[in-house]
């Protein structure tokens, strides 16, 4: 069986032809632009399925689409996405109608990352899982009993607006102490600015000045022993802690898989993670113990999931 797993991003949209096992058996990426309409977005993505399936439509089983945004999965409709121009497109309804294939199925871009890493990925085997993806903002997909859980009318999950810290740092979404606002990476690299100016004859600031800033830098600076960028790692790793104590109180998953382009620093981010769970979260001594791992799909993650939306339901 094959299924199509559309990847919806602000400048590009990704697609590929997916079969049951998870594996990409082709693939195409088309330009967009998120100030086009959203029935061009729409006729965009038509054109890139048309593409793929030109020479196996007939064996298609479902389409699945990931989009960033408050998505209403059951109804099949993007109620908002800031970066892109949808607002309320009922966008699982017009796929089906351009594309003549009936089964289209709809979420947001970190559920089916979650759903791809859990069924193909970092959490292949599990049955409760929490994906977080630390990026621009951060992105939270929640498993349970091999389901995805997305709360009322598609509208939970946003567990990047946990309150960690109250009365704290401003997130964009404009309430305080979110955790998005000290653990994505744009959080990582505000601190790392503000270490810089009080620290600017530190390894860290001069090579944020020679190189630019970035997550990678301080881990790098970190190693090589520059007691400024320890402390931010550090700093960071407790933030980013907290965060998934309470998820795993909350959720109880047999493994949290961490994403993002931070997760590339493998046991550098992923053992002291691992460490704070393990001596934090409720009952550590007696409850069962909670897996702290990086995602394994990568740039694959988003087609993967998305057609995983139509290989878990089918």
């Amino acid at each position: 069986m094959k299924y199509v797993g559309i990847d919806i991003g602000g400048m590009t949209i990704k697609g590929g032809i997916v079969d049951e096992k998870g594996n990409i058996l082709a693939r195409k990426v088309v330009v967009t632009s998120p100030g086009k309409e959203d029935y061009l977005i729409v006729q965009d993505i038509a054109n890139l399925i048309e593409d793929l399936t030109k020479d196996c439509k007939d064996e298609i089983e479902g389409i699945g689409i990931g989009c960033p945004g408050s998505i209403y999965d059951e109804k099949g409709i993007v109620r908002y996405a800031c970066n892109i121009n949808f607002r309320n497109t009922p966008m699982a309804k017009m796929i089906a109608e351009k594309t003549q294939i009936k089964n289209v199925k709809l979420s947001n871009d970190a559920n089916c990352a979650a759903l791809g890493e859990t069924l193909f990925g970092a959490g292949e085997g599990a049955k409760n899982s929490v994906m977080v993806t630390l990026g621009t903002g951060v992105g939270t997909g929640i498993i349970a009993d091999g389901r995805l859980i997305t709360g009322n009318r598609s509208a939970g999950a946003e567990g990047g607006h946990i309150t960690i810290n109250l009365g704290g740092a401003t997130c964009g979404c404009g309430k305080k102490g979110c955790f998005e606002a000290y653990a994505s990476a744009t959080a990582l690299m505000n601190q790392i600015q503000s270490a810089c100016e009080k620290h600017p004859d530190s390894l860290l600031a001069k090579e944020v000045e020679e190189n630019g800033n970035s997550g990678k830098i301080v881990f790098d600076c970190a190693k090589e022993g520059d007691k400024v960028a320890i402390a931010v790692v550090k700093r960071y790793i407790k933030y980013v802690g907290i965060g998934l104590v309470n998820y795993a109180n909350i959720f109880a998953p047999e493994v949290i898989i961490i994403g993002g382009g931070i997760s590339n620093q493998g046991d550098n981010i992923i053992k002291p993670l691992q460490r704070y769970v393990s001596r934090n979260k409720y009952g550590a001594e007696y409850t069962p113990k909670v897996k702290v791992v990086a995602a394994t799909l990568k740039n694959d993650a988003g087609i993967i999931g998305a057609a995983a939306l139509c290989i878990n339901r089918c």
